[in-house]
């Protein structure tokens, strides 16, 4: 089940997807930060999870410290920090 405290600490930065998907979106990182502690593995469980759930193609960038600037499909892009770490999810391609 998803974990809705982290659903709380989850600071949606910059989006463009419907409500629905940007709750699937936290949930699904929430449980990839409790299942690994790899960023790249964190990044593989949420872009798996969205390119079997939402369609291929989707990419993810889990990390402290980065920059980006991405294209992306309309309706299909969020970025947000559970606490320290910041996810870029989006659908391209």
């Amino acid at each position: 089940m998803a974990d809705r405290k982290a659903n709380k600490n989850a600071v949606v930065k910059n989006v463009d997807m419907t409500e629905e998907m940007q709750i699937d979106a936290i949930d699904c990182a929430s449980q990839a930060l409790q299942k690994y502690n790899v960023e790249k593995d964190i990044a593989a469980h949420i872009k798996k999870e969205f390119d079997r759930k939402y369609d291929p193609t989707w990419h993810c960038v889990v990390g402290r410290n980065f920059g980006s600037y991405v294209t992306h499909e309309t309706k299909n892009f969020i970025y947000f920090y559970i606490g320290q770490v910041a996810i870029l999810l989006f659908k391209s391609g």
